[in-house]
């Protein structure tokens, strides 16, 4: 019959978890077809017979209208003879050995659950715990694929009927919501304090009046665990940074709604809906000058890291009300360099000498996940740490790639696999720098292997012996016989970039690398790179002057030692007029210049980080930093946006001639030009000098694309300017826009180096 046919339809992508299957159902009988649809190990199987138009309008609306969570990477249709079916159902989910598919991220409470939430007539009124189809916890719960309940962390609460009757009806938003809940079958919410137990509404009342009286407490979150308290506390939040031993370093904070966010700092369009979104991350947004409530939370800054409550139970926490707090810290549960607690057990050990309180509750989280922190650049994404909302969520190459473990940085680590068009990309780990942070990194990797189906023929690791994240990679490829990539670190941050921007060709583009270490194929510190190549080969063309490191990578937390090893590099004496000069002791000073001479201790380096930092340090903005980065982003803040001169450096035989800008840094500061002048001079300089040495290998190579990489591009002025300055001279430049331009986004480029090496 020519009014009867049939279709058999294979779907990839994020397929599950997100409200598809009832979907698809729901479709399929509005237009009177019948069938099945099925989840599968890797992807989602439909079989419709009916009407062709139908059936036409049936692919029209699932290739142009899915559900808003789900992500569609590949429509497989085959035309068939149409079996008879009598409906349209829903199969039972089938295992497949040896297939996979990506895994929904967590994403923030949606507006359906949100009104259930307040809505005194509802059975799920204040359950801290409420979820449907279209949001709640994903990854952090899933132990193994396919995405159903027993596999989750919610295998352990049986549902009741009410909420089984939801789960069993396919018309329904909660229909296979894997972690649905209620307050008769649920997980539940405890706080304790100074002994005192209370449980579910007492609870959350009893927290809330624990941060009104500005106590410090540890709230169990989505990925583990928050450390709150009142942002405009002064000694709660003093008494936050001594007890996590971090004196400096930005809070993360978190308001009601997107009004109040308005009310401390400035937020455009993009930001709001950015806030908004369902990944709900922490944004970077500009501080309103008139605001100094919040200065104590983000000291020596001129920006604030907000997100809006992105759970349930933040909603309720933070819930507007005469005397309460505008704004809560939300801060990493941890003490500082350690990985976020997120087992009870964990919580209680480890932030005890923190939190006076403990919010917590029984659902049990598999997979611990930072908050993700992003900003908004040039109306576009530009994520700074990608984790809670976005990972697990693959990128999506243009080519099949090999299966490759890429083991990552040292740093702001991610690691990464490949399999197929896909790069699974790992939610932050942090800084390999201890056991608790090595065990996460390995027990993520261990994971991902399992959900993903990985079994890598290949590892990629850093160029840098002594990384963990190396050491790692190397002990596995000797344990299991694979071949080993060592990449080298500025070839893996341009590779990134290339990756992010899916640039597939083997045509070379020039790359602008700048950050603050990583090992160079001669064995030195490198840092300010200007490449060519592309993800098979590199060639380095340009690189800052090299200069003295004394102390290493402990360098970055002297500023003040930085600087005078420059000085002392460029033949200028320490007088004691100078700002690190006047940092240091006189015992200092000479055990610092003893230590340059006979280069004890002391690798050279041509980092463009440490260049900040020293210029930071001579103008007296940091001596000593108490994070990564800190000199650097204080000179950014102070940088005049009006100010149009710079300093004069010069280009030759392939370096950057550094040491020429403190003679004339030094006469502005003895005339008493304004810091900020300065600042943006040096700004104003750095900018102009990637344009010259672009153009200068323009005319050698006739290469037009200009890739940006490296964490010294997260300085917002650096990369306005010279993509300005790129931009007006015809070239076309490459940002990040899906991974992080730092070390965070390592993982990739490692992952297409050795896909290209591998290749040949």
């Amino acid at each position: 019959m020519t009014d009867y046919s049939g279709s058999r339809i294979h779907i990839t992508g994020i397929v599950q978890g997100v409200g598809f299957r009832p979907f698809i159902y729901n479709l399929a009988t509005s237009l009177d077809l019948k069938g099945w649809v099925v989840n599968t190990s890797n992807g989602v199987d439909i079989e419709v017979a009916g009407s062709p138009a139908c059936i036409s309008q049936f692919i029209n609306k699932l290739r142009n209208n899915p559900p808003p969570l789900a992500r569609i990477d590949n429509i497989n249709i085959l035309e068939i003879t149409p079996p008879i079916f009598s409906d349209f159902i829903i199969r039972e989910s089938e295992f497949q050995p040896g297939e996979y598919l990506p895994v929904s991220p967590d994403v923030s409470i949606c507006p359906d659950c949100r009104k259930e939430l307040f809505n005194p007539q509802d059975r799920r009124y204040r359950y801290p715990f409420i979820n449907c189809t279209n949001c709640g916890p994903r990854f952090t719960i899933i132990k193994d694929i396919p995405y159903d309940r027993p596999k989750t962390t919610m295998a352990n609460f049986k549902m009741c009927p009410e909420c089984l009757s939801e789960y069993q009806n396919p018309s329904d938003r909660r229909f296979h919501a894997q972690p649905i809940a209620c307050p008769v079958c649920g997980p539940q919410l405890q706080f304790t304090m100074d002994k005192n137990i209370s449980i579910g509404e007492d609870a959350i009342q009893s927290a809330r009046n624990a941060l009104v009286s500005g106590k410090i407490l540890a709230v169990k979150g989505l990925g583990g665990y928050h450390l709150a308290c009142d942002a405009s506390n002064k000694k709660a939040v003093e008494n936050l940074r001594n007890r996590k031993k971090r004196s400096d370093k930005p809070f993360a904070l978190m308001a009601y709604n997107l009004e109040q966010v308005q009310q401390f700092a400035l937020v455009s369009p993009a930001e709001s809906e950015l806030l908004e979104s369902p990944q709900h991350p922490v944004v970077i947004l500009k501080k309103k000058i008139k605001h100094t409530i919040f200065d104590q939370t983000a000291p020596g800054q001129n920006s604030l890291g907000f997100m809006l409550p992105y759970t349930p139970l933040h909603l309720l926490l933070l819930e507007p009300e005469s005397g309460f707090p505008e704004v809560l810290v939300m801060t990493s549960g941890n003490v500082s360099e350690e990985p976020i607690a997120y087992s009870d057990e964990e919580a209680f050990s480890r932030l005890h000498g923190i939190a006076d309180g403990f919010l917590i509750h029984d659902r049990p989280i598999h997979t611990r996940v930072d908050d993700s922190v992003c900003r908004i650049f040039k109306e576009n994404l530009y994520p700074i740490r990608r984790s809670r909302g976005y990972a697990p969520e693959p990128i999506r190459y243009n080519r099949s790639l090999p299966q490759i473990l890429a083991c990552g940085a040292e740093l702001k680590n991610t690691f990464a696999f490949s399999k197929d068009k896909y790069i699974f990309i790992s939610h932050h780990i942090g800084d390999l720098e201890n056991y608790e942070t090595l065990k996460s990194f390995e027990n993520g990797i261990e994971h991902y292997k399992q959900l993903f189906r990985l079994s890598p023929a290949a590892i990629a690791v850093d160029l840098h012996p002594d990384y963990l994240s190396t050491k790692y990679g190397l002990s596995e490829s000797f344990a299991k016989h694979l071949p080993l990539v060592s990449v080298q670190h500025h070839h893996a941050h341009l590779a990134s970039c290339l990756a992010d921007n899916l640039w597939s060709s083997n045509e070379s583009v020039i790359g602008l690398i700048f950050d603050g270490t990583g090992y160079g194929t001669d064995g030195k510190i490198w840092g300010g790179e200007i490449l060519v190549g592309n993800c098979s080969v590199f060639q380095r063309y340009y690189h800052l002057r090299e200069t003295p490191l004394p102390g290493g990578d402990t360098a970055i937390r002297n500023p003040s030692k930085i600087a005078l090893s420059q000085l002392f590099a460029a033949g200028i004496d320490w007088d004691p007029d100078l700002p690190p000069v006047q940092a240091l002791c006189a015992e200092e000073r000479t055990l610092l210049k003893s230590q340059i001479t006979h280069l004890i201790n002391t690798p050279q380096t041509t980092s463009m980080g440490r260049l900040f930092d020293a210029v930071s340090a001579l103008i007296g903005i940091r001596q000593r930093a108490t994070y990564e980065g800190q000199a650097a982003i204080e000179l950014e803040n102070l940088c005049d946006p009006d100010e149009t001169s710079t300093y004069d450096l010069s280009l030759g035989n392939g370096v950057v001639e550094i040491l020429d800008l403190y003679p004339q840094i030094i006469q502005d500061y003895r005339k008493g030009v304004k810091k900020e002048i300065i600042s943006a001079r040096f700004h104003n300089t750095i900018a102009q000098i990637c344009k010259s040495v672009a153009q200068e290998i323009r005319e050698l190579t006739n290469i037009n694309t200009v890739a940006l990489s490296g964490g010294v591009w997260q300085n917002m002025t650096l990369l306005t300017k010279t993509l300005h300055l790129l931009q007006n001279q015809g070239f076309f430049p490459l940002i990040h826009h899906n991974i992080p331009t730092n070390d965070g986004g390592i993982s990739i480029g490692q992952i297409m180096v050795a896909a290209s090496k591998l290749k040949n």
